[in-house]
């Protein structure tokens, strides 16, 4: 296999494909348990660690998404918990199980909330102690994470847990074991997928539960861009149903 950015498009399109059309029963189900979640007035709690924060930020707060949720990140601690800035650093921070439940604790979170949960890997100690944390608090929990990568490595949590076998349904990104996609000649692989193919599952889900919610005969609380006429305003009104459950950061 050559290593060019048309082999990296053909390797993109096959597993889009594949992701985007599989699951079919586990995207239907993910999708009822935030609809759900939605009707009841609950939010929808986005978490991440490091390149997974872009699942949550594609879910929570942005134009064509659903407006009652929230994005979860390492640095609420700094922002909301006032930890000092260097305590991020530290690139071993999301390794850890403590942080997982300052976030939780930080986080406007209600009974009523679902949360979606990405990892590549699915075995560090931050996304996994907040899935547990999760669980035990009775929420449902939706996984993103590569299958591939999380069957062939070790969990990094001290009971030994990963991602995968806490929630209620476990959607697979179809990203290889180590995510990227082009073999090097001289071993590793250039051509990383799972933030690719995590968008395009997180915009399915959205999707899904709006059309639910449209068959049910709700008019669905969906974001416009604060960039066309008249953007900015809908999303206030939008907003101020949950005012002080949702946060919007940078």
């Amino acid at each position: 296999m050559s290593v060019t950015s048309s082999d990296f498009l053909y390797q993109v399109r096959t597993v889009l494909d594949r992701v985007g059309a599989g699951q079919a029963d586990e995207k239907r189900r993910a999708a009822e348990l935030l609809t759900t979640t939605v009707r009841n007035g609950g939010v929808i709690q986005a978490f991440g660690c490091g390149h997974s924060e872009a699942l949550a930020m594609e879910i929570a707060g942005r134009a064509g998404g659903l407006v009652p949720t929230n994005r979860i990140a390492l640095r609420d601690i700094v922002l909301y918990g006032g930890d000092p800035l260097d305590v991020l650093a530290d690139p071993m921070v999301e390794r850890g199980t403590a942080i997982a439940h300052r976030l939780y604790e930080l986080a406007p979170i209600k009974p009523d909330d679902a949360f979606v949960i990405a990892s590549n890997s699915g075995i560090n100690g931050a996304v996994v102690e907040m899935a547990l944390l999760v669980k035990e608090r009775g929420h449902p929990l939706i996984a993103i994470t590569s299958a591939a990568h999380s069957a062939g490595v070790a969990s990094r949590h001290p009971g030994g847990r990963k991602l995968g076998e806490i929630a209620d349904v476990v959607l697979d990104n179809g990203a290889p074991y180590g995510d990227a996609t082009l073999p090097l000649p001289g071993g590793g692989a250039v051509g990383a997928v799972s933030s690719i193919t995590a968008a395009l599952l997180a915009q399915q889900l959205v999707t899904d539960v709006v059309a639910n919610l449209l068959a049910a005969g709700i008019d669905p609380p969906v974001y416009l861009s604060d960039n066309v006429p008249g953007g900015k305003e809908h999303n206030a009104e939008l907003e101020a149903r949950y005012a002080g459950r949702i946060r919007r950061t940078a």
